[in-house]
């Protein structure tokens, strides 16, 4: 009879790894429902020997299988899968940070030039500042030069110039 304790024993460690492989691979569930059959086939062997073990089996699995997962979600992102599907954080570059209000009132009435094409909004340069503008008629190319006409919040509207303007 002992064998049958150390076969369900088997299971539940088999049920833990087939969880863990769940995490790291797609499968559609699948893996999960094998995760399951060793499971179930763990408590009933436990519930076969008596009510008792049957019982101690079904608590260590209902603290096992939270705790694996836990364990499993915690180390897949040191992982090489988990490093290669994992979004990283975006670097800023020190002039993307969006300024304070109070900063943007200065630049009222000041000339920049547009960085990437407003489609209405994109980047533009304001004496080596880089901040995202609206372009006031909609598109404006790539180089063109612009004038800040409103500031609302931490949004600056931008007309294009014409050259004879500047």
């Amino acid at each position: 009879m002992i064998w049958w304790l150390v076969f369900a024993v088997f299971l539940y460690f088999a049920c833990a790894a087939l969880i863990i492989a769940e995490v790291f691979v797609p499968s559609g569930g699948i893996i999960s429902l094998f995760a399951l059959g060793c499971l179930i086939g763990g408590v009933a062997i436990f519930f076969r020997h008596s009510n008792t073990a049957g019982w101690i089996g079904i608590v260590i699995a209902v603290v096992m299988i939270p705790s694996v997962l836990i364990f499993a979600y915690k180390i897949f992102p040191k992982t090489s899968f988990g490093k290669n599907v994992m979004l990283r954080p975006s670097e800023r570059v020190q002039g993307d940070a969006v300024p304070d209000t109070a900063d943007l009132k200065e630049l009222l009435g000041s000339m920049g030039v547009v960085l990437t094409p407003l489609r209405p909004v994109g980047m533009c340069d304001f004496s080596g500042r880089r901040i995202e503008c609206v372009a006031e008629g909609g598109y404006v190319d790539k180089g063109k030069k612009v004038k800040v006409i409103e500031i609302e919040s931490t949004q600056l509207t931008v007309r294009e110039i014409e050259a004879e303007e500047s």
